[in-house]
């Protein structure tokens, strides 16, 4: 990969994009055809792709179909199978910003640390581990996926063995003949459990609260198929609307909310449990008692059989502590482990109130959020100019492809962009429509599947609001935020 310099040089970045996953990438993509320059892209991790860099666990793959989980733009034509594994995945990935000559504007092993909005200047500041850029405009690509989260235990860091966090596999640990446990049963969980069971001496699941799995139905996409796809890109594209409408319908239907589509749903995921789990103490243990769609909904043919392997224990009592030779359950037993694996998600507020982010007049990131997360179409934030976000607060999905939110979100921020380049020193959301938005946002939540659900999940923070969802379709939010409404925003 080309070096890219630390110094930006005489004249600032016109856009500076934080992260190379699939949010960066995009966004870097169309800004290039846009002829929006100098561009950079900064990733603080040794490889682009974001979290598919990052989560090279066992059995990891995505859980939307890999013709909707692409870029529109960038399509692939030959993936393997229904739900591509994680490899794939980043390949993709990798083979996209190459195909789109993205990589000598890419600078790897660059962390950014904050930024100050430079008034006098128009430009912002930023710093890095890598030493200072100055920018007009800066798109936060980083998502909410990378600060994994671990349990509040005593004793954490007493365990001698190995312990680490799906997102950060040790490969170097052979877990083969081992005592493994694992803490969590969400959507890492689901597919790494399977895999570790196969090689484990004896795998201990850890289950606090049980998930709702529906039948994943995965299969390899035959070479006929692969072939038609790139002969005939129209029906690739067919396919892919083909799955969007079949995902979307269910916000169509109330997947948001309680609802008639809630019992039904219900009804085919216990049938799933009950097909796979002829034992009916073990099937009482793995049966949720909240509403599906309270938590993320898993996907999985091979969890249910896993856990009933000879060698594998699920238990339900609760961790009280880690201790220097494993795990002491809330019933005082001690479990002896050779190694802990923690499936235990990712800490989504922290991913944005850590952002040292200093705005107009000194107000910080953190000031403008005191009361809760929140930006307009979850893109940008009153009192920070220049400053996008994608996948920001309150657009992330529990029935769909994130990747479609993405697009959208890039096409709102090149139209801001393109205003820059019109002779606009500075375009900032207008207070008002940001409060408008919230409201609006706030109203559709109050009722919504995650409130009155009867879970507490990842999506809710401390004070219980949801910050994270977009509490409605896609298509709702392709038209609420497709285009940027000028009339919303400050220029000058």
């Amino acid at each position: 990969m080309t070096d890219v310099p630390n110094e930006t040089g005489p004249e600032p970045l016109a856009v500076l994009i934080v992260g190379a996953g699939f949010s960066g990438l995009a966004m870097a993509i169309r800004c290039k055809q846009a002829g929006i320059a100098p561009l950079r892209v900064i990733e603080k991790a040794d490889s682009l792709g974001g979290t598919w860099h990052d989560n090279t666990y066992p059995g990891a793959a995505c859980d939307v179909p890999s013709h909707l989980y692409s870029l529109s733009f960038a399509p692939k034509a030959d993936w393997s199978r229904m739900y591509a594994p994680q490899p794939e995945i980043l390949a993709y990935l990798r083979e996209t910003a190459e195909r789109h000559g993205l990589m000598p504007l890419i600078r790897l092993g660059t962390s950014f640390q904050g930024a100050t909005w430079d008034e006098a200047g128009g430009v912002w500041r930023v710093e890095t581990d890598r030493g200072p850029i100055t920018a007009r405009s800066i798109v936060s690509g980083m998502g909410g996926l990378h600060h994994p989260a671990y349990p509040d235990l005593p004793g954490l860091d007493d365990f001698a063995g190995p312990a680490f966090h799906t997102a950060a596999w040790d490969h170097a640990v052979d877990l083969a003949g081992k005592r493994v446990g694992v803490i969590g049963t969400g959507a890492s969980a689901i597919q790494v459990v399977p895999e570790l069971a196969k090689v484990a001496g004896h795998l201990t699941l850890f289950q606090r609260t049980p998930p709702w799995i529906m039948p994943k139905n995965d299969h390899a996409i035959a070479e006929r198929a692969k072939a038609r796809y790139r002969r005939l890109p129209l029906v690739r594209r067919l396919e892919r609307a083909r799955l969007f409408w079949l995902h979307e319908v269910r916000a169509l239907l109330g997947f948001t909310k309680v609802s008639k589509l809630t019992g039904q749903a219900e009804a085919l995921a216990r049938r799933h449990l009950a097909k796979a789990v002829p034992d009916t103490a073990l099937r009482a243990k793995l049966t949720p008692n909240y509403r599906l769609g309270c938590k993320r909904v898993l996907i999985s043919d091979d969890y249910y059989p896993a856990l009933q392997r000879p060698n594998v224990t699920l238990e339900t009592g609760g961790v009280a502590r880690v201790t220097p030779t494993g795990l002491v359950t809330q019933d005082g037993r001690a479990h002896d482990l050779d190694a802990i694996v923690y499936a235990t998600g990712f800490d989504v507020t922290a991913t944005f109130t850590r952002m040292n982010l200093v705005g107009r007049g000194g107000l910080t990131l953190k000031e403008a959020w005191s009361g809760g997360m929140g930006a307009y179409q979850g893109i940008t934030v009153a009192g920070f100019p220049n400053y996008f976000m994608l996948l920001g607060p309150n657009t992330g999905l529990g029935h769909n492809s994130v990747v479609a939110m993405i697009e959208v979100q890039v096409q709102h921020v090149l139209d801001c962009l393109k205003a820059l380049r019109q002779g606009t020193r500075a375009i900032e959301v207008r207070p008002e429509a940001q409060a408008r938005f919230l409201d609006r946002i706030r109203t559709r939540l109050a009722d919504s599947i995650w409130q009155a659900g009867g879970c507490r999940s990842w999506y809710l923070d401390a004070e219980g609001r949801n910050a994270t969802l977009w509490p409605d379709s896609v298509m709702a939010y392709r038209r609420s935020a497709r285009r940027a409404r000028l009339a919303d925003y400050r220029l000058g």
